[in-house]
């Protein structure tokens, strides 16, 4: 190596070496984080004991109530302590089975044979079952003994299991059949949602919307009183199934509550961000005390303040109301007096070089300057209050919250909880809409 280029070495170390450094540390910088990402995922997966809670994990049960949330279920269940035969009805339903049997349950004699699709057909008789499957040599028999125990004759396929208490079959997601000492059940699931607009009770039973709207038209009074159009449109508010008039006041409540709740902490939040903000409030342990306010508002949550409004008033709107302007009134009265402590003071002294007086001044110099924090921050929680408010509702303090874990709590109405989860979704969608069209053109004018 020649002295010329060690010495070309040498400059080249003294100039660009340090660069160089930095470069291999900004390069294993990124290493090093997915490494301890990588760390600390392994010991999360340990430390909630990950591969434990998967091993018990019930994925079928999950598939089973993910299916009943879009899909209906009818049962085909005979009692067999008596002697009244199968009765056919709609999982969950409020008003009792079917007024005519489906066309895929025939009865003859002492015999009920229930078509389940697919190839697959049941026979119920007396305190026995006949299950014909496709694939299958001959069918598969079930029957209660005099001394109640359940036997089985045929082919036993990986999809049915069997003890001397109990006979199930469950070929696919869509059918089931159940034989226990006192009750067989068949189960059989359709797509949709059945009795959406009309309950047994009404004559528009059976029908789509617009079927009904036309029967409707081109038929005489159906009942005294009512046109043919609002009889249609009462039994679809009325529709004990679905309960669509008492899904849209609730739901009507929880926007009010929201609504009230956010504008009850604007308005006390934005007077008290004056007296926290530096520049409008001289006196500093004043200052200092409402800070402390804001800080004790908004430390406790809402589902806290919900609790404590519940003990204190009992159960209704005005908790949610209340819990709502606590926890909003600390946040908003927050950012109100950072945007006031942010805002250009020549525009102010602009004003005053005028002779304006005090409130004139807060009109022209300070207010468009925080118009539009205050309603961009207003309007936010409006949206995150609607959702909010669906929780605390849960609680006890009504609207849609409360529905909502009506239906979950019977266990049976699933497709009631995704119609009321997709509403919520369609109002938090509307309010984020709305709350830009406002905000947009509140600034704009102011």
């Amino acid at each position: 190596m020649t002295s010329a280029t060690l010495a070309a070495g040498s400059e080249f170390d003294s100039r660009f070496g340090a660069v160089m450094k930095r470069s291999r540390r900004q390069m294993f910088w990124p290493i090093g984080l997915a490494v301890g990402v990588v760390i600390y995922l392994a010991y999360a997966w340990v430390a909630f004991d990950m591969t434990t809670l998967i091993q018990q994990s019930r994925m079928d049960r999950g598939m089973i109530l993910a299916l009943d949330s879009f899909a209906y279920k009818v049962h085909v269940t005979e009692d067999l302590r008596d002697e009244e035969g199968p009765e056919v009805s709609i999982e969950g339903a409020r008003q009792g089975g079917f007024k005519q049997d489906p066309d895929w349950v025939q009865r003859r004699d002492a015999e009920t044979r229930v078509d389940l699709g697919d190839g697959y057909a049941v026979t119920l008789q007396a305190r026995s079952l006949v299950l014909t499957a496709p694939g299958l040599d001959r069918p598969i028999e079930a029957r209660v003994l005099e001394d109640g125990t359940v036997e089985m004759t045929g082919p036993q396929p990986d999809w049915v299991k069997f003890n001397d208490r109990r006979f199930e079959a469950r070929p696919s997601l869509f059918q089931r059949v159940r034989m226990t000492r006192t009750r067989i059940e068949v189960h059989r699931y359709f797509l949709g949602w059945e009795n959406f607009w009309f309950g047994y009770d009404s004559p528009f039973h059976g029908m789509g919307l617009l079927q009904a709207w036309d029967y409707a038209a081109n038929q005489p009074q159906i009942e005294e009183g009512l046109s043919n159009t609002e009889k249609l449109l009462s039994d679809i508010w009325t529709n004990k199934e679905w309960q669509h008039g008492e899904v849209f006041k609730a739901l009507l409540e929880t926007i009010l509550m929201a609504l009230l709740g956010t504008m009850v902490a604007s308005m006390v939040g934005l007077p008290l961000a004056f007296a926290a903000a530096r520049n409008f409030n001289p006196v500093t342990p004043l200052r200092l005390a409402i800070r402390r306010v804001f800080d004790f508002l908004r430390g406790i949550d809402m589902l806290i303040w919900s609790l404590i409004f519940i003990r204190a008033f009992g159960l209704g709107p005005l908790t949610g109301i209340m819990a709502i302007a606590f926890t909003d009134t600390g946040t908003l009265g927050k950012l109100y007096s950072e945007a006031l402590e942010n805002i250009d003071g020549r525009q102010v002294d602009g004003v005053k070089s005028t002779g304006a007086a005090p409130i004139q001044r807060y009109r022209f110099g300070v207010i468009p300057q925080i118009l539009p924090v205050f309603v961009a921050q207003s309007l936010y929680y409006l949206e995150s209050n609607t959702r909010s408010a669906t929780v605390i509702g849960a609680l006890g303090a009504g609207g849609i919250g409360l529905k909502l874990v009506e239906t979950l709590r019977t266990g049976q109405d699933w497709e009631n909880t995704l119609y009321i989860i997709l509403l919520t979704i369609a109002v938090v969608i509307l309010m984020d809409v709305f709350s830009g069209w406002l905000r947009r053109k509140l600034i704009k004018e102011g």
